[in-house]
């Protein structure tokens, strides 16, 4: 059985960092495609970064670009998300979601196992 535990989460001022983890289970996530994901209330999952099993590839979302990194850690077999420079527009649900697969892909349908999601939420 696959899990996926989200932690991290919580109240920033903006400007501040938060990082971060999904911890894996049932599932190795260098055979994997993992991403994390942002759903803001009543819209759809956005993508936020993935990166493909080899972990030499990754897509960031435009929102992101320089201001968050995604890193693994096969020994521990999590999967970090450092953000910086939060903005209040940040504000959401973070997901982590894994693809066992070969290739990743930045539609959220395409993703197998989701986390139960941790909130991030950004104040001005």
């Amino acid at each position: 059985q696959v899990q996926l535990v989200e932690s991290g989460g919580g109240s920033v001022q903006a400007g501040g960092s938060l990082r971060l983890s999904c911890a894996a289970s049932g599932l190795t996530i260098r055979s994997a495609a993992m991403g994390w994901f942002r759903q803001v209330a009543g819209k759809e999952r956005d993508i936020v970064v993935v990166i493909d099993k080899s972990g030499l590839v990754t897509y960031y979302g435009d929102f992101v670009k320089g201001r968050f990194t995604i890193s693994r850690d096969n020994v521990k077999n999590t999967v970090y998300l450092q953000m910086n420079s939060l903005k209040p527009e940040d504000t959401g649900v973070y997901y982590c979601a894994a693809r066992p697969s070969l290739f990743m892909s930045v539609r959220s349908h395409d993703y197998d196992y989701w986390g139960q999601g941790t909130q991030v939420t950004v104040s001005s």
